[in-house]
């Protein structure tokens, strides 16, 4: 039978530093709240994708283990963050977050 295309740990482990670093120059670079809320779910996705090379570099089930609990907090992160966002976009009306920079208190 033949199989489908897999790639092998180390290629996958690029693949997720990649997305990680795309992820963290988004967020340094943009100043809209969705915006770095979508990069932080992107660099979420970096982790998970290296823990799982990582489980398949040694042979075992722990990195897909703990790639499931990766995916479990990205979405908490993701619902409380949307809730977070729409909250502010009502209390200023924007969603700048050179905007958000001063706190008063």
């Amino acid at each position: 039978m033949k199989e489908g295309f897999v790639l092998n740990s180390s290629a996958l482990m690029l693949v997720g530093a990649m997305l990680f670093g795309l992820g963290v120059v988004g967020f340094l670079t943009r100043r809209n709240l969705i915006i770095m809320f979508l990069c932080t779910e992107v660099m979420f996705q970096g982790v998970l994708v290296n823990f799982v090379a990582m489980g398949q570099r040694w042979g075992n089930l722990q990195g897909q283990a703990f790639g499931l609990f990766v995916l479990v907090i990205a979405a908490v992160e993701a619902g409380l963050g949307l809730a977070i966002v729409v909250m502010l976009y009502r209390r200023r009306g924007t969603l700048d977050a050179e905007h958000w920079r001063t706190l008063r208190g």
